[in-house]
């Protein structure tokens, strides 16, 4: 059943204003009287709706449903600028995957330079990304998108986790292995957890000795060493099967 996300609180009658929305639901679907779809308002709870009039845009809400399909915990994924539409490909995974915030900054090693008014556009676009892959999903909550234009405002966020991990190449060179399984263990339902992850070109030493002072773990993510585009990907898989796959 389609599922969409709708930018008020909950309500037991319900018109569409949304022009996207509307697109999708009666054009695209071509939505009439007595169909029904998922609705998830900004209390993050589903809802079972029916289409009432398919010219006025207008549902009727007719139970609540009690699932949820988020993360026991909260996750940031955070990864420095890549190059071309990597990061497209990040936040739209990732989204399927659980993440509940998506961030972005520019690492000593990044090769792209955003200005504000790409950074904007850029911002817009992976919002629109995320929302289809958490309707798609069926998530409970949209994550927030934000790319920090300075790497000084990503750092200054550091505080707010209670567990923050970076993934380190060097660490995988060297055969770490354990470091990672170790930080999911220890990791208790609503905790607020950071992931990062360096762009092309890896975290320079000055990046990873400020993270270090800020209380972040390095870890492995296991022999190989993988794509900027591929971690993210790794590293929540792993953190699902942790925490939602063992029982």
């Amino acid at each position: 059943m389609q599922q969409y996300f709708i930018n008020s609180p909950a309500v037991t009658e319900l018109t569409i204003s949304d022009k996207a929305t509307i697109k999708h639901m009666f054009h695209v679907m071509r939505l009439s009287e007595g169909d029904q779809v998922i609705i998830v308002f900004t209390d993050h709870q589903k809802y079972l709706a029916q289409v009432t009039d398919s010219q006025a845009y207008t549902l009727a809400i007719l139970e609540t449903l009690t699932d949820s399909v988020e993360l026991p915990v909260e996750v940031t994924i955070a990864s420095g600028f890549p190059k071309g539409d990597k990061l497209d490909l990040i936040t739209q995974k990732v989204t399927e995957l659980g993440a509940h915030a998506i961030w972005a900054f520019p690492a000593d090693w990044s090769v792209v330079k955003w200005d504000s008014k790409k950074l904007t556009k850029k911002e817009e676009k992976l919002v629109k990304i995320a929302l289809g892959a958490a309707e798609q999903s069926k998530r409970n909550r949209l994550p927030a998108v934000r790319l920090f234009p300075r790497q000084a405002d990503f750092l200054a966020q550091l505080s707010d986790f209670d567990s923050i991990l970076v993934a380190y190449e060097e660490a995988a060179k060297r055969g770490e292995q354990a470091a990672l399984a170790r930080a999911f263990s220890q990791i208790k339902p609503g905790q607020k957890l950071l992931l990062i992850f360096g762009p092309e070109g890896g975290l320079s030493p000055q990046e990873v000795t400020q993270l270090e002072a800020a209380g972040a773990q390095l870890v492995g993510l296991g022999p190989r060493i993988m794509r900027t585009e591929t971690a993210p990907l790794y590293a929540l898989s792993a953190l699902s099967y942790a925490l939602e796959l063992q029982g």
